[in-house]
């Protein structure tokens, strides 16, 4: 089932790209293995997940450790705690969910020591949804900004979940997140990266410049919901 989802989701990845000129090989596919099993995570990276993109640090580091044999770039997505930094830095090649400079000054900080630098992405709420983590749309470029400037960190680009259920506000939060890198590119041009879209809404995120799209759902089918979990999803 893996592998034919899998062949599923990039054509659709291949068709949405060609639609709006641009090259499918321009996008990063992560595979959301959030509430999946360490086996079908596996057979993932076996059918061709380059990435994987983990919701919880106890999570990533069991599968990690699950999965010593496999070259895999993981990826963090969901809500980073300042008192779990030190477990994920120098783990992974990206972290999705910066949502503050204070966040990136402690991630920061922890590279450091490491002797390193640590890729991540600013979330922005762009739906101002009450449920969602992420900086505001109109305090997105005062964060940037003081992320670019944190020793140990590079900010590489920007991440939001859009709002569910209707395709016009979701390519409207895509748009905003587009339009906000771009004015952040006027200082620091090498943040490039837009990580957007979900199961249920990347194609239209490709259409509107994703680089990187987070599917879980797509490719390893329905999930049962962590007991706790949040209505926001970072993938799906």
């Amino acid at each position: 089932m893996i592998a034919e989802n899998l062949t599923a989701v990039r054509a659709r990845i291949d068709a949405a790209a060609q639609r709006v000129g641009r090259d499918p090989r321009e996008i990063t596919l992560v595979g959301v293995t959030k509430d999946v099993g360490v086996d079908a995570a596996r057979e993932g990276v076996t059918f061709g997940l380059a990435d994987l993109g983990e919701n919880r640090v106890q999570e990533l580091k069991k599968k990690q450790a699950a999965l010593p044999d496999l070259d895999i770039r993981w990826h963090m997505i969901g809500t980073l705690q300042r008192n779990k930094v030190a477990q994920v830095v120098g783990r992974i090649v990206l972290i999705h969910s910066v949502d503050s400079a204070s966040l990136g000054e402690v991630i920061g900080r922890r590279t450091e020591v490491k002797g390193a630098t640590q890729d991540v992405l600013l979330e922005v709420n762009t739906g101002d949804e009450a449920t969602k983590h992420g900086v505001s749309p109109a305090g997105a470029l005062e964060t940037a900004t003081k992320l670019l400037d944190v020793d140990g960190l590079r900010l590489c680009g920007l991440m939001t979940i859009a709002p569910q259920g209707e395709p016009s506000a979701a390519r409207r939060a895509f748009r905003a997140l587009r339009e906000l890198r771009d004015a952040i590119r006027e200082r620091a041009p090498d943040v490039t990266e837009l990580s957007m879209g979900m199961t249920e809404d990347f194609e239209v995120a490709i259409e509107e410049g994703a680089t990187i799209v987070r599917i879980g759902t797509a490719i390893f089918g329905a999930r049962a919901p962590h007991p706790g979990a949040k209505a926001s999803r970072s993938g799906n």
